[in-house]
């Protein structure tokens, strides 16, 4: 499980994060939307992440105010992995044994500064990971942080 630190800027949180798995992918740009707005989509796991996850059929996660849950990622091939989801207002870390997924926000000038990142855990992936942040980490975040700007606009 990868450490929080008390850093109060998410974001930053977020790009540290990233820099010290060496992230296949990591985004960040300013939404012009209401923070609340963003996050509602970023937070709303269930409902939104398959939106915003083209290979993810359904994420499963239990309802409640708790801020670590266990979930389960269910990808439209059928296969599954568990997660361990840590969620608080301008922060979401979902870990599995074999991912990192992340996303955070701050209010930033009128609209919301939004950042997601997606590494691998095992060093052994990190050639993988490279290759994949060199071919397609950049559309990929460009394209989640697009979805989760059109989610928000229908908020």
């Amino acid at each position: 499980m990868v450490a929080m630190s008390n850093d109060p800027d998410p974001v930053r949180r977020l790009r540290v994060l990233a820099a010290g798995l060496h992230a296949g992918m990591y985004r960040e740009e300013r939404i012009p939307l209401p923070y609340e707005r963003v996050w509602a989509v970023a937070a709303d796991l269930s409902a939104e992440l398959p939106h915003l996850v083209p290979f993810l059929h359904a994420f499963q996660v239990p309802a409640g105010d708790a801020d670590r849950k266990q979930a389960r990622a269910v990808a439209r091939s059928g296969l599954r992995e568990d997660f361990e989801v840590r969620l608080a207002p301008g922060w979401c870390l979902m870990q599995s044994r074999l991912i990192v997924g992340g996303m955070a926000a701050v209010p930033e000038d009128g609209g919301t500064r939004f950042a997601v990142l997606g590494a691998t855990r095992p060093t052994a992936l990190r050639p993988v990971q490279w290759l994949y942040g060199h071919l397609l980490g950049g559309r990929r975040g460009r394209a989640f942080v697009g979805r989760v700007t059109e989610r928000a606009r229908l908020r």
